[in-house]
């Protein structure tokens, strides 16, 4: 029953966000895009928070999360494989000072597993990293379309990562993440003759095919302060790398009554030294730590920083500058009583959280903030004795603001996702 629950889970998201951008956002017009991958269901209705880490559950964040303790209703024995897909749908109202829009995209967000070795454990998947999906139009003083702004794509991440079990509630982790996609774009400019637009205007097509890879390093420590209690910390470090981005571009003359007269020249990038360039993808350090009853109640604070001063990009220049970016998330889950196989609501895993953000971009002298907040539910699936869940993820938040000319993003986010386990190592006992 779980396989076909995958089968169908994993067509329905591939197919319904492969034709969508996956998002709408004017702000991924600037650097490489939008992040798009922000954490699993479960981190991110808890705010984002990606400290806290089980023998149930994949943490695409901190690769420590992929050895563990054994289960205790296992006999100690061993832990499951770990399989998990999760897919969104974000529905956003974009506000400036005179006006307002409505836009939505519905992507697939992730899909990884995690098998254990013993005191090892590995991990592989793919993720929509950051997405590119923009429509925008700037003015001239007479209120007429100068330039129109399009662009599409964004980049993917395939990662294989390792953990080792260093001690009872210590472990540490390393991903490799090769990193790959392509982002286009077009820049229509238009002029005008007493108010009447001419004939023919100028189109500008832009496309880069980047690729690099990167790591994160990651260590997870728990330990029990007495019987019930348990501190839980967490570190993760991803060391800057570089992406190399090859690049073409073209200059159209469109004719606006007869297109057999439209005319396209290719530009020699390589004059320019512009054909192939490097990108840098900023080092990244996350840090935090919470406390709980295991099985029962958690509470924990993170915090992210990403030194993005140092991101550039050669290629297109616009009024938009960098400097290093800071999260927060504050977040936790509540569990009735995570045994009670007679009574199946006790073991539905509650969660809520809150995140704040400055994403480093900084435009017309206005920096870009985001906020949201976040609540879910973890649903158990399939039989007991393995611990499936199907996870709803909720979020409102707000980014940007509609000072300097700037759009103003209010969103609803919707996430699902199927943590799915199985047992594949169990040793076989005869009488």
């Amino acid at each position: 029953m779980i396989k076909k629950l995958v089968l169908v889970f994993i067509a329905g998201i591939a197919i319904h966000g492969y034709g969508q951008q996956g998002t709408k956002s004017p702000y991924s017009f600037y650097g490489i895009g939008s992040l798009k991958f922000k954490g699993t269901v479960e981190n991110r209705s808890m705010g984002g928070l990606s400290i806290y880490t089980d023998s149930i559950h994949v943490n695409l964040r901190n690769p420590a999360s992929y050895a563990g303790d054994n289960l205790a209703i296992w006999g100690n024995e061993s832990r499951p494989v770990k399989f998990t897909v999760g897919g969104g749908y974000s529905s956003t109202n974009l506000k400036s000072s005179t006006s307002s829009d409505n836009a939505s995209a519905s992507t697939f967000d992730y899909l990884a597993i995690n098998i254990p070795l013993g005191r090892f454990g590995f991990g592989f998947g793919l993720l929509p990293y950051t997405s590119v999906g923009y429509r925008l139009e700037e003015l001239n003083a007479n209120e007429e379309i100068e330039n129109r702004f399009e662009g599409e794509g964004g980049i993917n991440k395939a990662f294989l990562g390792f953990g080792y079990r260093l001690a009872k509630g210590l472990t540490m982790g390393i991903d490799f993440q090769y990193n790959f996609g392509n982002i286009q774009n077009s820049i229509d400019s238009f002029q005008y003759s007493d108010g009447v637009p001419l004939q023919n205007y100028t189109q500008e097509n832009n496309r880069s095919d980047l690729s690099g890879l990167n790591m994160n390093i990651g260590i997870s420590y728990k330990t029990m302060l007495n019987k019930k209690l348990e501190i839980v910390s967490a570190l993760t470090y991803s060391p800057e790398s570089n992406l190399t981005s090859k690049n073409e571009r073209s200059l159209t003359t469109i004719s606006t009554l007869n297109p057999a007269l439209n005319n396209t020249i290719d530009v020699d990038l390589k004059t320019f030294g512009l054909f192939e360039t490097d990108l840098v993808l900023p080092s990244k350090v996350a840090f935090g730590a919470g406390i709980g009853e295991p099985r029962k109640w958690f509470v924990g604070a993170e915090t992210t920083i990403l030194n993005t001063s140092e991101f550039s990009n050669e290629l297109f220049s616009n009024n938009s500058s960098y400097k290093d970016a800071y999260s927060f998330s504050l977040g936790g889950f509540y569990i009735p009583q995570y045994n009670s196989f007679s009574k199946y609501w006790k073991r539905i895993v509650y969660r809520a959280g809150f995140r704040t953000e400055e994403t480093g971009l900084n435009i017309n002298n206005e920096s870009i903030k985001e906020f949201g907040i976040s609540f879910g539910v973890g649903i158990p699936v399939g039989d007991a004795r393995l611990l499936s869940n199907a996870n709803l993820g909720f979020e409102i938040g707000q980014r940007g603001t509609t000072n300097s000319n700037l759009i103003q993003e209010n969103f609803i986010n919707f996430q699902l996702s199927l943590s799915l386990n199985d047992r594949w190592f169990q040793k076989r006992k005869y009488d």
